[in-house]
C-alpha cells in the first residue's frame, strides 16, 4: 500500500519513473525537469540495485531525494551531462534554477515535506556538528593551541550533553544494531537523524533553536559558494 509521500516497501515499482525519465529526456525535455518528474513517480522506500542497497527514507519520514536522484541517473547514464549530473549528486547544484513552489510540485508535496525534514534531520544537523567543531578551533587558536585532538568529542558534548560514542552506543541499542568499531555512510545517516530527534527532545528549546540557525548560517554562508545548491 501506498502513503500519502508516494513511497512504499513494495518491490517493483521503479518501472515507470525510470520510462518516463528516459522517455521525456529523448523527447527534449530538460533532464533535470525530466529527473524530479520521476522521483514523483517513484514508490519505493529502499531497493537492493546492481549490488548496492538503496534506502531513500529514514525512519520512515526523511526522504533522501539526492540518493534517489543518483540511482535513477544510473539508469539512464548515457544521456546525462556528465558535468552536470556530478554536479548535481556530489554538490547538490542543480543545473537549472527552480523556485521552492516549482520543485516541490514537480516532486509531489508529500516528497517534499520528507525532503524538508531529512534537510532539517540530517543536513542541517551535520552542519551544526561542522559549526560547533569550527568554533572550538578557533577558541584554541586563540588560546595558543593548535592541535584537534578531541575536537568531534568537545562538539558533541556542547551540542548533545554526550561524546559521540555514547550517544552512538546510545541510537545502536535502541535500534538493534550491533556495536561495531566502524560506521558506514548509510548508518551515519540514519545516526544524524537520530542526533536531530535526540537534540529536538533532551535539550533547552531556546538552545535548540539558537543551535539550529547557527547551522543554517553555516549552510547559507557556504552555499553562497556554490550557486545553486539547494536550501529550502
Amino acid at each position: 500500500m501506498i502513503d500519502d509521500t508516494g513511497l512504499t516497501l513494495a518491490r517493483g515499482g521503479n518501472t515507470e519513473a525510470e520510462r518516463h525519465l528516459e522517455q521525456a529526456i529523448l523527447s527534449g525535455k530538460h533532464w533535470y525537469i525530466a529527473l524530479l518528474e520521476a522521483i514523483g513517480l517513484w514508490t519505493e522506500a529502499e531497493e537492493s540495485y546492481n549490488g548496492r542497497h538503496y534506502r531513500y527514507l529514514i525512519d520512515g519520514e526523511a526522504f533522501d531525494w539526492l540518493l534517489l536522484a543518483e540511482r535513477l541517473c544510473l539508469a539512464v547514464d548515457g544521456l546525462l551531462p556528465d558535468e552536470e549530473k556530478l554536479a548535481l549528486i556530489f554538490h547538490g547544484q542543480p543545473p537549472i534554477e527552480l523556485s521552492k513552489e516549482e520543485f516541490k510540485k514537480l516532486i509531489g508535496s508529500g516528497k517534499y515535506h520528507q525532503y524538508l525534514n531529512y534537510f532539517y534531520g540530517v543536513t542541517v544537523e551535520e552542519a551544526l556538528i561542522q559549526a560547533v567543531q569550527e568554533e572550538i578551533r578557533k577558541e584554541r587558536r586563540i588560546s595558543g593551541y593548535n592541535n584537534e585532538p578531541n575536537l568531534a568529542n568537545e562538539a558533541y558534548r556542547r551540542i548533545y550533553d554526550a561524546t559521540k560514542a555514547v550517544l552512538l552506543k546510545r541510537f545502536r541499542k535502541e535500534k538493534g544494531y550491533q556495536q561495531l568499531k566502524s560506521i558506514g555512510l548509510p548508518e551515519l545517516t540514519e545516526f544524524s537523524y537520530w542526533l536531530f530527534k535526540y537534540r529536538l527532545n533532551n535539550c533547552d528549546k531556546t538552545r535548540v533553536a539558537s543551535d539550529t540557525k547557527k547551522a543554517l548560517e553555516r549552510l547559507q554562508s557556504w552555499s553562497s559558494l556554490k550557486p545553486g545548491k539547494l536550501l529550502f
